[in-house]
């Protein structure tokens, strides 16, 4: 016998009006320990108190449960689920979050549709997780880049949390980028809050067409950038206040050859102007001509290096 099965003799044992029989079937001692569990009455009571259920509810409610008819669903919840469910709240607050984990990995990018209508792309190496419930919507950026277009609802806020700093619309589309020792942001469509978790960082407000970032527990001012242009979804880069250590970390999520860490120097480099990503190698090697490194294979990876005087 399945336990779904097991449960509904169960409760149709403990239910009954006449006198029981004999012998009882299995799982009957579970699901009577949850009728006669006061949490479930406390339950109850207290919905009624938020208005949920009126005494009338209440009161038919329990002549249901001695009838043993319309109740056998509920009560094959409560013994499936324990009497915790009842004790934590999520008959009198509502609907449990709405929970997810999204990742990819290098060379992977990927589309996301959340319950709420709004969609996800999450580039190459990238980690974060989605918490949705009755008052916000949250998204928590672990490592990587993610491009958000934020369904419209007034009373539930959307925000992403990258490291110690905090994304906050109501409806847009914006890109986060989890560079390295700081957070990128660039708004495509509406407006931002952007700052810190902390309520007293201080936060600027990011509207379409203009970017900003988070470093050492500050958000700068936003500069201006050109939103109609592609970006790396479609495989282009604006580099401009981008250090070469940065495009290695874009280059890298991209897949194909791992490129190695670049030496402080190197790495440090501040680049401007816009590439395409799809020939890392060559990219590289039309860059180093230009800013005095060279491109070194080995076996599968690509080593930066200074330029051979």
């Amino acid at each position: 016998m399945s336990r779904r099965a097991a449960l509904r003799d169960a409760a149709r044992w403990a239910m009954a009006e006449n006198a029981t029989p004999a012998a009882a079937p299995p799982l009957a001692a579970e699901v009577q320990a949850t009728l006669d569990d006061p949490a479930l009455t406390e339950a109850l009571e207290q919905s009624a108190s938020f208005g949920r259920l009126s005494d009338g509810d209440i009161l038919a409610m329990r002549a249901t449960r001695r009838r043993g008819i319309a109740t056998f669903g509920a009560v094959v919840l409560v013994a499936a689920l324990g009497v915790g469910g009842w004790s934590n709240g999520w008959f009198v607050n509502g609907p449990a979050p709405i929970v997810a984990h999204y990742e990819t990995q290098r060379g992977e990018q990927r589309d996301v549709a959340l319950a709420d209508g709004s969609t996800l792309h999450l580039n190459g190496a990238t980690s974060l997780d989605v918490t949705l419930d009755e008052k916000q919507r949250e998204v928590a950026l672990n490592r990587g880049e993610a491009y958000f277009d934020v369904a419209h609802e007034k009373d539930r806020p959307f925000i992403v949390r990258a490291g110690a700093s905090s994304t906050r619309v109501l409806g847009t589309a914006f890109d986060v980028d989890m560079a390295r020792g700081e957070v990128k942001l660039a708004v495509y469509r509406g407006r931002v809050r952007f700052g810190g978790i902390s309520t007293d960082s201080r936060s600027v407000e990011v509207p379409a067409g203009w970017r900003s970032r988070f470093e050492g527990g500050v958000a700068h001012a936003p500069t201006r950038f050109d939103a109609t242009q592609q970006d790396w979804r479609q495989d282009w880069v604006d580099t401009d206040d981008m250090r070469l250590a940065d495009l290695v970390d874009a280059l890298n999520r991209r897949g194909g050859p791992m490129i190695l860490e670049p030496s402080p120097a190197l790495g440090s480099i501040a680049l401007s102007g816009r590439f395409k990503l799809d020939k890392p190698q060559q990219l590289l090697r039309a860059i180093g001509t230009v800013y005095g490194f060279q491109v070194v294979t080995e076996g599968e990876k690509l080593r930066l290096a200074p330029a051979e005087q």
